[in-house]
């Protein structure tokens, strides 16, 4: 089972940007599939998250964060709008058996950076 996320990138602040993260090696179409984050000296913080029938943000991100998920592309898309610098960090797509918004995940995706700059 592998985990590819892509998509990040340097941006200016009140910029967008969008993640992608695909899945291979199993279908995780009745999984929970979740994106992370982690600032350089900080903890592995939830993003968002998207069961079958559940979504759920931070509230830092609320408002500004849309996950959707394409189960056909077994893939699933992080977009982030208004950025602010305190949203750079490595972002992780994550997926897990049951529905969970801790970073207890069955599977983790390699990381890709999200820099914005002020």
């Amino acid at each position: 089972v592998q985990l590819q996320a892509s998509g990040g990138g340097l941006v200016q602040a009140g910029g967008s940007l969008r993640l992608s993260c695909e899945a291979s090696g199993r279908t995780f179409s009745s999984w929970t599939l979740g994106w992370f984050r982690q600032a350089p000296g900080k903890e592995r913080e939830f993003v968002a998250a998207f069961s079958w029938s559940t979504v759920s943000y931070a509230d830092s991100v609320k408002g500004r964060f849309t996950i959707s998920r394409d189960n056909a592309k077994n893939t699933v898309y992080l977009q982030m709008n208004s950025l602010k610098p305190e949203d750079t960090a490595v972002y992780y797509c994550a997926a897990s058996k049951g529905w969970s918004t801790t970073n207890v995940y069955d599977y983790w995706g390699q990381g890709t950076q999200v820099t914005v700059s002020s």
